[in-house]
């Protein structure tokens, strides 16, 4: 198909607009270089961005032996969008500017209720009602909503969701939530979504190949490379959490045995815990604040609450150990609700046990960081969803696409 000059608009804004996101604040002149785009293309299109509101000059820097140069930078209230992360224990949703600053968030707790798809979204759509109603934001002006799942998405007619700890084979979420949402929505893994707000605003900024684990209830990852960083995130081993760490070990949920979800997984820990000499009762019922107890617990000294850790620790270092023989990233990112509660408590142990059990040439060049996200990560990651399709539409906002 040939080309038009629209088309070609289009694609110098976003390719302008993309790189400005990810590595601004720049100068024409970088951006120049940057694209290889010309002089004059470049200086047109910035002019367009910044008169459509989505960039901004951002004050001068110097530049050697020549006049100091204007910087340019995307405006973060160009839009907002609204992220979702559906988890096994709650649902948040949350509210951000474009550049994916945090504007507000709304979490519920679902532990206990039924996690029907049509309940689930009608949760979602509540939540957006109420992080909006908060600002004076009308729902029919986000640029779009992106929802993150524990589970896959089949793209092929429909979105629908096929997630195990949820219960849900083949889910018409996209479907359900449309009848109340009237902008952009899209689904996907939320590993593979949190593993690009990782690379593009946490831990994984700089690297060159990153797999970011998510642990939560369930454990998953996503490997994501810099070299298309508003491509999706490859999936490559969004279900680590179902190899295989002990061939003839405990059930998991999957129906296999000896998975490694089924040793670091948030319930299994505890449950672990509650079966050894001494393990004391929680003072709640729900699982995040459980976690949150034994973690407090063990830092006071032995005992069994550190003594679940620290199995706990190794075991998770056997898992990064394959992902780092079988993909050789150079960083591996410990994020999810769980991994941010557990990780600064199991951190070194990790590392050691990694060390340990992956190839010596192959792990001399890995980072084992903790994520950076804050709590709100999964839902940022969400976010991203319909941040990179306005950045690929060249800063146009999309449409919602009708059946």
């Amino acid at each position: 198909m040939q080309q038009t000059t629209r088309d070609l608009r289009r694609h110098n804004r976003s390719t302008l607009l993309s790189s400005l996101y990810l590595q601004g604040p720049l100068s024409r002149q970088d951006l120049i270089k940057e694209s290889g785009l010309s002089s004059a293309t470049v200086s047109n299109v910035v002019s367009d961005l910044i008169g459509d509101g989505v960039v901004e000059e951002a004050g001068l820097v110097g530049s050697d032996g020549g006049r100091p140069r204007t910087l340019i930078r995307v405006r973060g209230d160009f839009g907002r969008v609204v992220g979702v992360d559906i988890g096994e224990t709650h649902v948040q949703i949350g509210l951000f500017d474009y550049t994916l600053d945090t504007i507000t968030t709304a979490t519920y707790p679902i532990a206990g209720i039924s996690l029907e798809p049509e309940a689930v979204a009608r949760l979602v759509v509540a939540g957006i009602d109420q992080v909006t109603a908060e600002v004076g934001l009308n729902p029919a002006d986000l640029l779009g909503v992106g929802v993150g799942v524990p589970g896959a998405v089949a793209t092929a007619a429909h979105e629908l969701v096929y997630a195990p700890t949820l219960g849900w084979s083949a889910a018409p979420l996209a479907d359900l939530m449309r009848r109340d949402v009237s902008v952009p929505l899209y689904i996907d893994n939320c590993a593979r979504t949190l593993g690009k707000a990782e690379m593009w605003r946490g831990a994984g900024r700089g690297s060159s190949r990153a797999v970011v684990a998510l642990i939560g209830v369930g454990v998953g990852a996503a490997v994501t490379t810099a070299a298309d960083p508003l491509r999706d995130a490859t999936s490559m081993t969004s279900e680590w959490g179902h190899t295989v760490i002990n061939v003839d070990g405990r059930p998991c949920r999957c129906g296999s045995r000896g998975c490694l979800e089924a040793y670091v997984g948030a319930e299994t820990i505890l449950e672990d815990y509650l079966s050894l000499p001494g393990a004391r009762s929680f003072e709640s019922d729900h699982t995040e604040r459980r976690l949150a107890e034994l973690v407090e617990r063990a830092a006071q000294g032995p005992g069994p609450e550190a003594e679940i850790l620290g199995r706990t620790a190794k075991y998770l270092g056997i898992g990064i150990a394959n992902l780092v023989n079988l993909l050789s990233p150079d960083l591996v990112v410990l994020s999810g609700w769980a991994g941010a509660m557990l990780g600064p408590a199991i951190l070194p142990a990790v590392r050691d046990t990694a060390t340990r059990h992956a190839l010596t040439y192959l792990h001399g060049q890995v980072r084992i960081k903790l994520g950076e996200l804050g709590t709100e990560a999964v839902a940022m990651g969400a976010a991203t969803l319909p941040v990179m399709q306005v950045l690929a539409n060249g800063g146009f906002p999309l449409q919602r696409a009708t059946a």
